[in-house]
């Protein structure tokens, strides 16, 4: 389900649901090995705290926030409070059955 933080601006929140419908889209596709799918889910379920600061350049996670907004980037915050990160989480569990990596 999508889940945007309230005080987000109009274009985090439009950079959020590109990015969540790409993460959806990259785990439904069957070419996506599910280990990498499962390492998305990781970082979904991880608390911020375990990141401390870092910056992720996990290739389908930049691909789609380069996607969406228009701009190169090398690698996003690994923070559940940025929107990019979060969209891709969300869409990749989201698409993902429970039943399949016990969620």
């Amino acid at each position: 389900m999508q889940s945007y933080d309230d005080d987000w601006t109009d274009s985090q929140r439009a950079l959020y649901d590109e990015c969540y419908r790409a993460g959806g889209e990259w785990a439904e596709d069957p070419d996506t090995p599910s280990d990498d799918v499962q390492h998305v889910i990781n970082l979904a379920e991880a608390d911020d705290d375990a990141f401390d600061d870092a910056e992720i350049d996990y290739p389908p996670l930049v691909d789609a926030v380069t996607q969406a907004s228009g701009v190169t980037v090398t690698s996003v915050p690994a923070s559940h409070e940025d929107p990019g990160f979060r969209g891709f989480t969300d869409g990749v569990r989201d698409a993902t059955a429970e039943d399949v990596f016990g969620l």
